[in-house]
């Protein structure tokens, strides 16, 4: 029993593992690729061909040579940043802090061109919210609620635009023209659409996690339901310590250069380790929700308890949204650390009397 558990726990290990790396932070590696993750990042330094990218977060802090399409909560390009060919760009915010060669056309909730930012070529946009710090060399297209021009800001072309003007017009070297028919109906739904995308995205890894986890330790995972049931305030004490608790542990290792790598995988085993408290989080608490209407099927418990996670990861109710999501996260946390202790002790007690030789009339063996 005890080897099928050793088994079935390196099985899990590698397929959660190959699961993180696609939604942990991702460096892009190929000269051109379509990447996908929580973060994808063009490091400071790399170089690659040109990148079509979805994630949570995409960022561009290297140089991109060619051009760049992203979908993503966040879209930015650093100011070490630099697109050498066109940027498309659509997410709930697209940020402009280094240097886009060609053309920039983007829809989000918010567009900034930051001072250290530049845009060579012709900037279309639709957006909430468009912010002009830096520098356009080129015409501009912009339909939104609000443009707001910085005093730094530079716009060598023509500004034709549907929207209301902050600041000084001076800085627009071109003509100035209004133009209904840009529009910018569709421009706020950006946005919240992106982050539903993206809510989706990660719905869906959750739920391949928690099918991974009941399915390959299905006992194991009806203990952790049976922790937060049985006693909530205590598992989610055991959470709070964990989650304070071992950064620190984490921190004091950085200190020592010995340390250092021991720390930064401690620091992705803690972040596998909070995806997972989260995982059974929702499942502990759906499992017993639906005990109370007399239903024990734990693969609904699954479905319910992530998919209603998702849903209030977007409400517009951010301070009772984050406050429920931070509970799940302390009693599905304490109560797999629980779990896992239980089990370690439980197979400490099985070890005991076989090292001892307890129980036999040969002597003790190792």
């Amino acid at each position: 029993m005890l080897e099928q558990w050793s088994l079935g726990r390196s099985l899990v290990v590698v397929l959660v593992v190959l699961i993180v790396c696609g939604t942990i932070p991702l460096s892009v590696a190929a000269q051109t690729d379509g990447q996908t993750g929580g973060t994808v990042v063009v490091e400071e330094g790399e170089t690659v061909d040109s990148l079509e990218a979805f994630g949570g977060t995409v960022v561009v802090s290297g140089t991109v040579t060619g051009d760049v399409s992203a979908v993503g909560g966040d879209v930015r390009v650093e100011e070490t940043g630099e697109v050498g060919g066109d940027l498309e760009a659509a997410g709930g915010s697209v940020t402009i802090a280094g240097t886009v060669d060609g053309d920039v056309d983007a829809a989000a909730g918010s567009l900034t061109v930051t001072e250290s930012g530049t845009v060579g070529g012709t900037l279309v946009a639709g957006a909430g919210v468009v912010t002009i710090s830096g520098t356009l060399d080129g015409d501009a297209e912009i339909g939104a609620d609000t443009i707001q021009l910085g005093d730094e800001a530079q716009v060598a072309g023509d500004l034709r635009y549907d929207a209301t003007i902050e600041g000084d017009t001076d800085v627009v070297e071109g003509e100035l023209e209004e133009d209904p028919a840009l529009g910018v109906d569709g421009a706020p739904m950006i946005g919240p659409l992106a982050s539903w995308v993206f809510a989706a995205y990660v719905l869906a890894a959750n739920l391949l996690v928690g099918a991974l986890l009941l399915a390959l330790f299905p006992r194991f995972s009806d203990g952790v339901a049976g922790h937060v049931a049985g006693e909530p305030l205590r598992s989610g004490l055991v959470g709070v310590g964990a989650l304070l608790g071992i950064p620190i542990v984490l921190i004091a290792l950085a200190i020592s250069v010995v340390g250092i790598p021991l720390s930064l995988f401690g620091g992705l085993l803690f972040a596998l380790v909070l995806w997972i408290g989260f995982v059974y989080g929702w499942f502990a608490v759906a499992t017993w929700l639906l005990s109370l209407v007399g239903l024990g099927n734990r693969w609904l418990a699954l479905v319910v308890g992530l998919v209603a996670g998702a849903v209030l990861s977007q409400l517009p109710i951010p301070v009772i949204g984050e406050a429920i999501s931070l509970f799940v996260l302390l009693v599905g946390l304490g109560a797999f650390a629980r779990a896992l202790v239980g089990r370690w002790r439980h197979a400490r007690k099985r070890e005991y009397p076989r090292r001892t030789g307890a129980g036999t009339d040969g002597p003790a063996t190792e």
